[in-house]
């Protein structure tokens, strides 16, 4: 018997801002549109809470499916593995004489 890879973790959270419910999808083949269903059904019931879906930590094929479904969640965006993480870092450019002011 294979073993359950995780797709994605989905996080239900309330009207509030309060996480109502955390889950993982996970199944021991690639996902497919079966997933995209029960991802519905926990954004259905998110709606029912008055609350939305959160979907985060999600294979890239799971996220197609999802885009392809036109499916109402929001999804967290994270770095590929081997990706890392961008940060914002402002600084002040250096000047030089001749340059025109800003």
């Amino acid at each position: 018997m294979a073993s359950s890879e995780p797709w994605a973790v989905v996080t239900i959270v309330g009207a509030c801002g309060a996480e109502l419910a955390r889950t993982t999808l996970a199944g021991d083949r690639v996902p497919d549109m079966a997933a995209v269903d029960d991802l519905a059904r926990l954004a259905l019931l998110a709606r029912r809470l008055r609350g939305r879906a959160v979907v985060s930590v999600a294979l890239p094929l799971l996220l197609e499916l999802i885009e392809l479904a036109g499916l109402p969640v929001k999804v967290e965006r994270q770095p590929e593995l081997r990706e890392e993480a961008l940060g914002v870092e402002e600084r002040e450019e250096e000047r030089h004489v001749g340059d025109l002011p800003a």
